[in-house]
This record gives structure tokens, C-alpha cells and sequence, in this order.
């Protein structure tokens, strides 16, 4: 059992970089897969990236594809999420998630699988 705490959040202008980070106390940290998504205002929570549980693979939404990037550091129970050329559509809540899925299954995980953190605010300013 993990318990994501998410952090690195803040207030951006558009174009600019920002790097969330989910920090994930426990011994098993290293058996789940991990992934962030997001919920902007009004909209469904939706994936964004996830990763394999050794961080070789990665598996990304379209619209984040070539501008975030999912890394994860095992032995700090870590895992990153760096955001580049951020744009106002990229506002939301962005949660870290932990799942017994693959890279890509995670995609569709729901909120009552695996483990969710509380969520860190993300807002772009045009």
C-alpha cells in the first residue's frame, strides 16, 4: 500500500515549465505502475501520463504528448511529472496515482482502484 502525496504546483505563465512530484512512502512503491491525471473545472478527470513500474515505459495523452514528460526515481519513492510549454488548456488538478496496471492500462484507472493522492492546482495564465 502507497500513499501518493503530490507537490509543485503553482501559478505559470503560458509557455512556461513546471515539475510536479509525487512522493510515495512505502516499502512497495516499486511493484506499482504510476500515473498522473488531471480534472479542469467542470471537465472529467482524465489521464495524462503513466509509467512501468521499472520506468522504462511510458505512455502519454495525445494532448500532453512532446511537451510532459513521466520519469520516476524508485529509490526515492518518487515519481516526476515535467510540463513544458505549458498553455491555459493545461489548467486543472493534477493527481498522482498508483495502480497494480501496465504503463497504458492505467489510462483507464478509476478512482476507486489503487491509490490517489489529494491533487496539486496547476494554472497557466494567458
Amino acid at each position: 500500500q502507497v500513499q501518493p502525496v503530490e507537490s509543485g504546483g503553482g501559478l505559470v505563465q503560458a509557455g512556461g515549465s513546471l515539475r510536479l512530484s509525487c512522493a510515495a512512502p512505502g516499502r512497495t512503491f516499486w511493484i506499482y505502475t504510476m500515473a498522473w491525471f488531471r480534472q479542469a473545472p467542470g471537465k472529467e478527470r482524465e489521464f495524462v501520463a503513466g509509467i512501468s513500474r521499472s520506468g522504462t515505459d511510458t505512455y502519454y495523452a495525445d494532448s500532453v504528448k512532446g511537451r510532459f514528460a513521466i520519469s520516476r526515481d524508485n529509490a526515492k519513492n518518487t515519481v516526476y511529472l515535467q510540463m513544458n510549454s505549458l498553455k491555459p488548456e493545461d489548467t486543472a488538478i493534477y493527481y498522482c496515482a498508483a495502480g497494480p496496471k501496465t504503463y497504458i492500462s492505467v489510462a483507464s484507472m478509476t478512482s476507486t482502484e489503487g491509490y490517489w493522492g489529494q491533487g496539486t492546482q496547476v494554472t497557466v495564465s494567458s
